[in-house]
């Protein structure tokens, strides 16, 4: 499936809403619809981590009532999303198996300031976390387009709706904790060093990222 111009246009404008500077090629979707199981059970790994990382979040900043607050749901909506992967995965007779590096989200790790105040350090968090949403989102997105599957299609386009919602919120989490001006100068360095992550890295069937 090669896209024509205008819907490359289209995928390019709606990774500029999520502020994203890099659009995934769609053809990617073929990539991954040749290794589906694949892409199921790193999708699964994906919401487990933001399970993960969610409680991660208020074990170390329990003080942070909004946080916590709003957190606290984000937890139990991606432990649900895990599930609903693996009973999708069970339906299509595919099966779970030992968890992989995300390349992409170590070398995003990397983009984490070091030093400064519990509350610029929350922020790093919070802006890292947000990042993953949204290009976790896009991709989602791709899917719901032109994966050639339409039950695989309204799956996904689920899932693309809630990332969007965790992106929102993380971003304005972190505007909670530092100043807004603060937060969007960071948000864009982050964004230009995620868009140099994304240009050196292939795309993989096995991979969300």
């Amino acid at each position: 499936m090669i896209q024509s111009a205008p819907e490359y246009a289209e995928t390019a404008g709606s990774v500029k809403m999520l502020g994203l500077k890099l659009p995934t090629d769609p053809r990617w979707v073929n990539i991954a619809e040749k290794s589906l199981g694949e892409i199921l059970i790193d999708h699964a790994f994906c919401e487990q981590k933001a399970a993960s990382s969610g409680i991660s979040l208020i074990v170390k900043y329990p003080e942070k009532e909004k946080l916590v607050a709003e957190v606290t749901p984000l937890v139990a909506e991606e432990w649900g999303h895990f599930r609903k992967v693996l009973k999708e995965m069970a339906k299509r007779g595919f099966q779970l198996s030992h968890k992989r590096r995300d390349d992409y989200v170590a070398e995003l790790t990397n983009l984490k300031k070091k030093g400064g105040s519990r509350d610029a350090q929350l922020v790093e968090e919070l802006l890292l976390c947000g990042m993953i949403e949204a290009r976790s989102c896009e991709r989602f997105r791709l899917l719901s387009l032109y994966c050639s599957d339409a039950e695989l299609r309204e799956f996904y386009h689920e899932f693309m709706v809630s990332e969007a919602g965790h992106y929102r919120m993380f971003l304005d989490l972190a505007k909670e904790y530092m100043p807004e001006d603060y937060v969007k100068s960071r948000w864009q360095e982050i964004l230009d060093g995620e868009a140099k992550i994304i240009a050196g890295l292939e795309y993989r069937g096995d991979r969300v990222h």
